[in-house]
């Protein structure tokens, strides 16, 4: 296998295949997947839901930039509708009231939220015990994502436009000879003249052979896992339902009930496996807030979400190696941003203008730049340093 292209994108998860898509418009491109098939890893195990209150401030503009192509995605883009009602009930539970108040004044920002009783978050989710509950609150606006579908439709328009989709091809060397990059893979060599990292919780290790910068990039493993509903139950109208302390949620999911610790469990980049511990502190958790009772597992699984100290994505050229960009740190975020991070880092690799109803939504490019400022306490800190160095 070999090749020269004006862009090599390193990943077929959500980010790489939302960029190719779009940097198909710009140029030839090549996607490299080191799996069987793209979305293998945090991708394709994601339960997504688009809310535009979730997230810090960099990522609620990236959701409001995204939020036409979810509810009004473009002529053929997909073969069914990409997002459908499913409203948000969080819970709090005892000596969590304040807990609660400050989840809905975070909330209320963005979205304006409904305060309820026990006994009206009873009534939306008929598992809920009310007599653990101090106060609860309902979201309307968030919605399901099919994020296959979201996923096939960017590999769809990437292959329209003469794009190229590779999977099995792993990535060993990252050179620059001063004019493009050689980029050396269990397939054979192919030159681009710009790489584009979006290579999920690898992105560092790829960032590595390349000589970028390190951007201090950390991968938390979520566990999940589906249960049978109860008995009699027509479960496909329920709210998703999380606790304010973020101590575990569930959701509907194809007639059964997805469950997780909202654990965040620093790991290597692997192919991530649910514990069985973390499995069981779902299970509990939700039994302890519900009447649920779970006999058995029907499936159950983890996936890695990557993220850096401010929590926001990184997108850009890397400042150490040339034109090295950078589409990584989209965190539990990446499905719901997709349609703007996509757009943002191929305008920005093929050097264009950034599109005027992305910037209207308040996105500020310089937020994404991988060696950018944050403040903590009122110190100053920076996410991308030379490595060897401490931010």
């Amino acid at each position: 296998m070999t090749g020269t292209f004006d862009f090599v994108v390193l990943g077929g998860g959500i980010a790489g295949t939302s960029t190719a898509a779009h940097l198909a418009q710009a140029g030839s491109v090549c996607l490299l997947e080191m799996e069987d098939q793209p979305g293998y890893h945090a991708t394709g195990r994601s339960a997504a839901l688009f809310s535009e209150a979730y997230g810090n401030d960099v990522i609620r503009c990236l959701t409001r930039a995204s939020r036409k192509h979810f509810y009004d995605p473009p002529q053929g883009f997909c073969a069914s509708a990409l997002v459908r009602p499913r409203g948000v009930l969080a819970l709090a539970h005892d000596g969590q009231a304040d807990v609660l108040d400050a989840f809905i004044e975070s909330m209320s920002v963005v979205e304006p939220l409904e305060r309820l009783s026990a006994q009206e978050a009873a009534a939306l989710c008929p598992i809920v015990r009310p007599e653990c509950l101090v106060g609860a609150a309902l979201g309307r606006g968030p919605a399901d994502i099919d994020v296959h579908e979201l996923h096939q439709g960017y590999l769809r328009k990437l292959r329209a436009q003469g794009g190229q989709a590779r999977m099995r091809t792993r990535v060993s060397g990252l050179v620059h000879d001063g004019s493009r990059w050689r980029v050396e893979t269990s397939e054979g060599e192919v030159c681009a003249d710009v790489v584009i990292n979006a290579a999920g919780a690898w992105a560092n290790e790829l960032g590595t052979l390349a000589g970028a910068l390190d951007i201090g990039l950390r991968a938390l493993k979520r566990t999940a896992c589906l249960v049978p509903a109860p008995p009699g139950m027509n479960v496909g109208a329920w709210p998703m339902v999380v606790n304010v302390a973020e101590e575990f949620y569930l959701k509907p999911d194809a007639g059964l009930l997805l469950l997780s610790p909202a654990d965040e469990t620093p790991s290597p980049p692997c192919d991530a496996q649910a514990d069985e511990l973390d499995v069981a502190i779902a299970i509990d958790r939700v039994q302890q807030a519900t009447t649920l009772d779970v006999r058995r597992v029907s499936h159950r699984w983890a996936g890695l979400r990557s993220f850096v100290a401010d929590s926001s994505p990184v997108v850009g050229f890397d400042p150490l190696a040339p034109h090295f960009f950078w589409v990584a740190a989209l965190g539990g975020f990446g499905i719901q941003t997709a349609p703007a991070v996509g757009r943002i880092a191929a305008q920005l690799a093929s050097r264009r203008g950034m599109d005027a109803d992305i910037l209207e939504h308040g996105v500020d490019v310089e937020a994404l730049r991988p060696e950018r400022s944050y403040s903590v306490d009122g110190m100053e800190h920076r996410i991308g340093v030379a490595r060897g160095q401490l931010g």
